[in-house]
């Protein structure tokens, strides 16, 4: 990667909905059990919004956060971008809206979705809009509402999901910090795996569209688990060589949280031990776009995370995509 200008994260902040649904109250909902979910997951409970909080009211209180702790104000902002396979509505975009939340009146705004890939995707977009020159700051959120297009009588999906969101504002850093190495692609054909059908202009909103339950998330769990084995681990290995660097380098893996066998599958192929890996989806599920914001910012307050550490974060997710990045955490230059 070219390194004529180093862009980081100079702040992080995230937000969780208050009300937990445990695998005990699942038990209510669906034929399911606790040990079912955790033996195939490793999920004990996820976060749900109230009804009248959308995926912009959290993205919002996200990135007041990360504003915070970068120490700027929202007019200081040139771009919002927004990952998320939850969006309030179809347009505007959910990033305008966090945009008219903060009052960043000088940023450009736009949504990406690249679904559970949303953050890491937005990063590295993000990234390239200050490296130009273009740019001095950018925020990046993840953001889902996952529980309101969950189906609640299929129990392989409806066990999976929670609610939150991340924001990080990207600046320039000293040399040598901030991000090192990426990764990102897409293999359409895998489309059909993970979607929803309703909504949109191949099927848009009709009495056939409800009835037929278009509008909540459709998943042959198999084959995404399948793709995300082989492709979380390989990504990771191109933004480590990227950054020239090898596993052998890295303190910290920060996978996407959706489900543990995943994790351990993608920590095996980089020869780490599961010390070196975040791991929260026992308590948030999986947050789509928010859940590597979540793992970062946990593990900072655990203490895991020290100025130079070298941190990976990788993600897959609907399209089907993936993304990863190296990042030499710290320095951030205001």
């Amino acid at each position: 990667m070219n390194n004529e200008k180093s862009v980081g994260i100079i702040g992080l902040g995230t937000y969780v909905p208050e009300k937990i649904l445990t695998n005990k109250d699942m038990e209510q909902i669906v034929e399911t059990s606790h040990e079912w979910i955790v033996e195939r997951t490793g999920i004990c409970e996820r976060r749900i919004a109230e009804p009248e909080i959308a995926t912009s009211d959290m993205a919002t209180i996200a990135a007041q956060k990360a504003l915070a702790e970068a120490g700027i104000s929202a007019d200081e902002l040139d771009l919002i971008i927004v990952g998320t396979a939850t969006p309030d509505m179809l347009f505007p975009s959910t990033a305008c809206l966090v945009q008219a939340n903060l009052k960043a009146v000088n940023a450009a705004a736009f949504d990406l979705a690249a679904g559970c890939s949303g953050f890491v995707y937005s990063l590295i977009t993000g990234m390239q809009f200050i490296k130009s020159g273009l740019y001095k700051k950018v925020l990046v959120i993840g953001a889902e509402t996952l529980s309101r297009i969950l189906d609640w009588t299929d129990r392989g999906t409806c066990v999976l999901f929670g609610d939150g969101a991340g924001a990080a504002v990207l600046g320039e850093t000293e040399n040598g910090f901030g991000i090192l190495g990426a990764d990102i692609g897409a293999d359409g054909t895998g489309g059909e795996f993970l979607k929803m059908p309703g909504g949109g202009s191949r099927n848009p909103a009709s009495k056939e569209s409800i009835e037929g339950k278009m509008h909540y998330i459709h998943m042959a769990g198999s084959e995404v688990f399948k793709f995300a084995v082989k492709v979380m681990g390989e990504s990771a290995l191109k933004s480590l060589h990227a950054a020239g660097l090898e596993p052998d380098d890295v303190d910290l893996l920060i996978p996407h949280q959706a489900n543990i066998r995943i994790i351990q599958s993608a920590a095996k192929r980089l020869k780490l031990s599961m010390d070196k890996v975040a791991v929260n989806v026992d308590k948030y599920g999986n947050t789509s776009a928010a859940s590597i914001p979540l793992a970062l910012r946990e593990s900072i307050d655990a203490g895991k995370i020290k100025d130079g550490d070298t941190i990976v974060l990788v993600g897959f997710g609907a399209g089907l995509t993936w993304a990863s990045c190296v990042l030499k955490w710290g320095k951030g230059v205001n």
